[in-house]
């Protein structure tokens, strides 16, 4: 368990998403076991001896958004809801607690209330809070789940409202200037193609895998990656970290024919179409966090559809890449991807992220998703600026 801890607080610190001086987590073994913060530690092991539930992490974010989301809120809001496929899918809400509403007392309860029903909660002022049901990993990837839906819904709020906090324009210039890194595919090397040896196409969807969480592609264990060899696909294990591949790969027969497919991402049905309509021999898909703001930005006027998501039907193009809705499995992105994405080799898809496609091999595809990515920041930039 202590080295459970370990390895996700260095994640917490690898990804620049929580303040090292600021993490604390606290689990369940033969006995109760904290590490971090000395007083974020004493309230982890509160709220956790309140739940049923094996490990907690308490970590403040290394950007305000979360905090000024809450101050930004409606005074009679209790939650936010961002629109991004993870906060649909997985966190369905993201619970606040306001300062002001903690009082004097113990706020272990109150916390504890909610993260009985939820994977997260945001206490302004402290940071996000976010349970594991099983595992301390459990709990890591529920932290950086709200970490990265708070980030992409700041964001999007930004281009609607601007600023409107004290000091809020000045936060963001910091974060722009200084946080956000480049991001280029500079210094990886990646095997030339066609990849067809079993052994070597796992080890290279592994290196890759790792290249998509060190550059900030992909956010917590979300994504997956596949290789096409003739008849089998091989693609990550649904629930898989990208940095982490080594036994959760899938080689899968191309017709379905077994049920070993049965662990796979659930994108398998999206990746099989992708395979079967053009010559795409690999695929990545990623969360890159301003690709996934700038495919919910739609210049449609008087638009009838509700459910953006899963009901738009039209193909909008930004910078050259066809941006559809969709929804995850076989009904949705299995239909609306394959179609648009032989072309440019890309593809945004609205709250989800970006599938981009190699013809030989990774460098390609991955390359592409930076390209992606790059194209959306500079846009979500040129957008604000005008804004402001």
């Amino acid at each position: 368990m202590i080295d459970q801890i370990a390895k996700y607080k260095a994640k917490l610190l690898a990804d620049r998403s929580a303040q090292p001086e600021r993490i604390a987590f606290s689990a369940k073994d033969d006995v109760v076991i904290s590490d971090g913060e000395h007083s974020l530690a004493v309230l982890a092991e509160s709220i956790l001896a309140r739940l049923n539930c094996l490990a907690l992490v308490v970590a403040a974010p290394s950007l305000p958004f979360a905090d000024y989301l809450v101050a930004r809120a409606p005074l009679a809001d209790t939650a936010i809801i961002p629109r991004d496929t993870e906060t649909r899918t997985f966190l369905h809400d993201i619970p606040f607690i306001r300062a002001s509403e903690l009082g004097e007392g113990d706020p272990a309860e109150r916390i504890a209330t909610i993260l009985g029903s939820r994977k997260g909660v945001i206490v302004e002022g402290v940071g996000i809070i976010a349970n594991g049901a099983l595992t301390v990993e459990q709990a890591f990837i529920n932290w950086s789940s709200v970490f990265h839906s708070t980030f992409v819904k700041y964001l999007e709020d930004l281009l609607t409202a601007g600023f409107l906090l004290p000091g809020e324009a000045e936060a963001f210039r910091e974060f722009r200037t200084n946080w956000l890194k480049p991001l280029t595919a500079e210094g990886l090397t990646f095997r030339d193609g066609p990849l067809t040896d079993h052994a070597t196409i796992l080890d290279e969807m592994a290196r890759v895998g790792r290249y998509t969480v060190e550059r900030g592609l992909v956010d917590s264990f979300f994504g997956n990656i596949s290789c096409r060899n003739n008849d089998m696909i091989y693609i990550s294990q649904t629930a898989s970290s990208l940095d982490e591949l080594a036994g959760c790969i899938d080689p899968v027969p191309f017709g379905n024919s077994s049920t070993t497919g049965i662990t796979a991402s659930s994108e398998l049905a999206a990746h099989r179409r992708v395979y079967e309509t053009g010559d795409a021999l690999t695929i990545l898909h990623g969360h890159p966090k301003f690709g996934v703001v700038m495919s919910m930005v739609c210049e449609e006027q008087h638009c009838a559809v509700t459910d953006c998501w899963r009901d738009c039907d039209k193909v909008r193009i930004m910078g050259g890449t066809p941006v559809v809705a969709g929804e995850i499995g076989a009904g949705g992105l299995a239909k609306r991807v394959p179609p648009v994405i032989g072309g440019p080799g890309r593809a945004l898809v609205y709250g989800h992220g970006v599938f981009t496609i190699g013809r030989r091999d990774f460098a390609e595809a991955f390359r592409a998703l930076v390209e992606v990515e790059n194209w959306c920041r500079n846009e979500y930039f040129r957008r604000l600026d005008a804004r402001l």
